[in-house]
């Protein structure tokens, strides 16, 4: 049994969504353009692209039309997700490209973080978090060396959080994040592949066990078109 033709015309959308005839953020036509089009009722059409709004493809924009949605990866900020988890969650494998990594004297404001002394030795790790080949984020990690005495170049390239819980043996409990809107530096464009006039989130996190000690201070530098931050907000 043939599919019903609001279904094939959805298809047909979905199609040239895919070959680039409406990109991202674009309006689709009319309802009265795609009847003529497709040979269809206005009706008809109204469910297809119901279908789709439904499926998360098109997005209905009061008074102004309806637009392919952006497909930008939700970050929820009330979930504690790694990178690698998030990603995962979404059937896509993550890489970690490592660009720097020292052991250091952190600076006042890292030392103050982690409640360090005087002379409190770090390790430093700026990652490339990468999907499909595109740079997603660039994350700058600062953990304390006497927590973290066996933190290796190669446990970098893997899940931060999957070597401290499953590795170093403990349990994480929260973190607390800042979330702002900046102008990239040039290594951090370079790093995203982004113009230094392209506005990027910036993300300033500190993690703690569950016995509440203090273990990562983290700046994450976010790609905005392909990053959004969500949240729920519910009504006491």
């Amino acid at each position: 049994m043939a599919a019903p033709l609001y279904r094939r015309i959805a298809q047909k959308i979905k199609e040239d969504i895919a070959k680039g005839v409406w990109k991202e953020g674009e309006a689709i036509p009319t309802e009265l353009h795609l009847s003529e089009q497709y040979q269809a009722s206005r009706v008809t059409v109204r469910q297809a692209i119901k279908l789709l709004v439904e499926e998360g493809l098109l997005e209905k924009v009061q008074g102004s039309g309806t637009y392919v949605k952006e497909q930008k990866i939700e970050h929820n900020i009330f979930e504690l997700l790694s990178f690698t988890e998030e990603m995962r969650k979404l059937n896509k494998e993550p890489i970690n490209k490592i660009l720097d990594f020292q052991l250091i004297e952190p600076e006042d404001h890292v030392r103050r973080r982690l409640q360090l002394s005087e002379g409190d030795k770090v390790f430093y790790v700026r990652r490339q978090r990468l999907v499909d080949d595109v740079p997603y984020v660039v994350e700058d990690t600062f953990l304390p060396v006497d927590m973290f005495p066996h933190l290796s170049y190669s446990i970098m390239t893997g899940s931060k959080y999957d070597y401290i819980e499953k590795q170093v043996g403990k349990r994480i409990k929260e973190s607390f994040q800042e979330v702002i809107p900046i102008l990239p530096s040039e290594d951090i464009a370079q790093a995203l592949t982004v113009e230094e006039t392209t506005p990027i989130l910036k993300m300033e996190s500190y993690s703690i066990f569950e016995d509440g000690t203090i273990f990562e201070y983290s700046e994450n530098h976010f790609k905005s078109d392909e990053y959004k931050f969500t949240l729920r907000a519910t009504r006491p």
